[in-house]
Parts: structure tokens; C-alpha cells; sequence
């Protein structure tokens, strides 16, 4: 984000972020969890791209693309590291309407 002069907003675990947050609730391939974000970090039509590490199930990309559009955000693209696609989860994100680019997919176990 600095190399390319826009903005950075992280969305983190819940109780991780000081302030005052939005929160989200998503499914693990093992029980839930919930992420959080400013409630004031984006303006009405900010146009986002998410940057994550990993992207297996997609149950955290697809939270925080609810919690941005909540505050009236646009997520654009989301870009991924890597990809695990047996867990199906870049293919949750683009049914969400947001294109998804990854650096590298592993198959298998």
C-alpha cells in the first residue's frame, strides 16, 4: 500500500484492533470465527482489493468482503498467495462477484 500511495485497513480476529469495530462471523472447516474491522475505515464507493496469504474455504475472504460492502466499500479484485482450490474457496469469493488472482495453487493432500 505505501509503494503505491492508497490507503491500508486491516481486518483482523476478534479483539485485536483497538477501537471501536464491525464485526463478522464466519465458518471453519472446524467450528467459527469472527473477524473485525474500523467502522470508520472506508468511505462510501472506496473501491478495495483484499490481500490475503492464503485462501482455502474462502469462509474469511468472503467475510470481509460483507464487512467492506457494509460500510459502503467495493471490493475489486481479491489477490491471494496461494490458492488451495480442492477447498473450493476462490471459486466462493468470484460466486460473491469479485475476481481472484493467486500467485501459486497447491493440489492434494
Amino acid at each position: 500500500a505505501e509503494r503505491l500511495g492508497v490507503g491500508f485497513l486491516p481486518l483482523r480476529k476478534a479483539g485485536k484492533l483497538p477501537g471501536k469495530t464491525i464485526s463478522e462471523d464466519y465458518a471453519l472447516e472446524y467450528g467459527t470465527a469472527t473477524i473485525e474491522m474500523h467502522d470508520d475505515a472506508i468511505n462510501a464507493g472506496a473501491k478495495i482489493l483484499l490481500i490475503d496469504d492464503l485462501i482455502a474455504t474462502g469462509g474469511t475472504a468472503a467475510a470481509g468482503i460483507k464487512l467492506i460492502e457494509r460500510l459502503g466499500g467495493e471490493v475489486v479484485h481479491a489477490g491471494f498467495i496461494i490458492d488451495l482450490p480442492e477447498l473450493g474457496g476462490a471459486r466462493v469469493i468470484r460466486d460473491l462477484g469479485v475476481p481472484v488472482t493467486s500467485l501459486c495453487a497447491f493440489e492434494g493432500e
